[in-house]
């Protein structure tokens, strides 16, 4: 405000001293033409031009005076927007929507820029899932990811587990070798807060869905010296050893490419007293030591109680 005050002070003296100037310009000016007219002396007219030169001089220091006024104002204008962004450093907005945490200092503590924590604040909606998976798969997630974002389950490991589904959001760029995996991160939308940060879940991923893909249960492939093969039930009830060809395990099942067809009866159990051509027979006697299901789309199934004979 007082240099604002300064400022219209100098302009008002500049307006007075420039009125006064021309006052003294147009007198010295008359005067000049009544000394050739031999009315008045050459010594008066010379004063008033003495008097126009020295205002004109005045004018020329009030207009330097204004701008000395506008730059100090300028100077004070820059202070004072410094120190609004000052204060403005004073109130902490979070980057992100959260919960907070403890708090780690209370009124009176003395904090240090940049080096003291305040508090920590934990973003839930949405919620990050870090999981690594065998990079073995990484071929398949790559040219899955590109076309289509991959589905990814997880489920907390609490009591009431609700499994929650998200999508896959991350892919490092770089294998660990130490362990042979690839870390990857999902986003989950956790609008009910089913996931909280810093807690374990167990974690499936979809890379995708085989369509028609013949299951069985795991215990029913066999290894043998000619590779991994199956006992399945012909129609007059005996056995045929058949090689076949597994393309990936689902938890207790697994999926075999080549070597069944849906439908067919497969042994489940009791593999280690049968031999191709063994006859088996369904029933729920004290001899039943085999087991039986059948190979179809879909997730396996347990027969009844084949003995064999």
């Amino acid at each position: 405000m007082r240099d604002e005050a300064l400022l219209a002070q100098s302009e008002a003296q500049l307006a007075r001293d420039r009125a006064q100037a021309e006052y003294m310009q147009a007198t010295a000016q008359r005067n000049g033409e009544l000394v050739e007219r031999g009315i008045i002396s050459k010594d008066l007219a010379q004063q008033s031009q003495s008097q126009a030169l020295a205002n004109a001089a005045a004018v020329k220091a009030d207009q330097a005076a204004i701008e000395s006024a506008r730059a100090q104002l300028a100077a004070q204008q820059a202070v004072v927007d410094n120190a609004q962004v000052q204060l403005t450093y004073t109130t902490i907005r979070s980057p992100i929507n959260g919960r907070t945490g403890n708090l780690m200092m209370k009124p009176g503590n003395l904090a240090t820029a940049n080096a003291t924590e305040l508090v920590t604040i934990a973003q839930v909606e949405p919620v990050y899932v870090t999981f690594a998976i065998p990079a073995t798969h990484l071929p398949s997630i790559r040219g899955h990811v590109a076309s289509n974002p991959l589905s990814v389950v997880a489920a907390p490991q609490d009591a009431e587990a609700q499994p929650a589904t998200g999508a896959l959001a991350f892919v490092d760029n770089s294998v660990d070798p130490s362990t042979d995996t690839i870390k990857l991160k999902a986003r989950f939308d956790n609008a009910d807060h089913r996931l909280w940060p810093g807690q374990f879940a167990r974690v499936n991923l979809r890379v995708t869905t085989l369509q028609n893909a013949v299951v069985v249960p795991n215990q029913a492939i066999q290894t043998g010296q000619e590779g991994q093969f199956v006992f399945v039930v012909k129609p007059d009830a005996t056995v045929e050893q058949r090689t076949v060809s597994v393309a990936q395990r689902v938890n207790d099942d697994v999926v075999v490419e080549k070597g069944l067809r849906p439908g067919e009866t497969i042994v489940t159990e009791g593999q280690l007293r049968l031999e191709p051509g063994s006859k088996v027979q369904t029933g729920g006697g004290e001899g039943g030591g085999g087991g039986r299901g059948q190979g179809r789309g879909g997730r396996g199934r347990r027969g009844g109680n084949p003995s064999a004979s």
